[in-house]
């Protein structure tokens, strides 16, 4: 499941430089050479506990499944 809702690369320079050096997520520094992972519903750059937390709330089409509880209009 996670593969076909994440690609992971290594952050590079050019990643670095023209799309972002933070996780958009948690907001922690990439630095060149860190395994990153790049969210295909939203279009974000995550790091690796990020992602890995991200990909257990999701089934099995990429959906971020939501905690079953009181909600505003029940």
């Amino acid at each position: 499941m996670g593969s076909a809702c994440f690609v992971t690369q290594e952050a590079t320079k050019e990643i670095l430089l023209r799309v972002t050096n933070v996780c958009a997520e948690c907001y922690d520094d990439i630095n060149e050479g860190d395994t990153i992972h790049y969210d295909m519903q939203n279009y974000r750059y995550l790091c690796k506990s990020c992602q890995e937390r991200l990909c257990a709330q999701m089934n099995e089409n990429c959906e971020v499944i939501e905690d079953e509880g009181p909600g505003l209009f029940c």
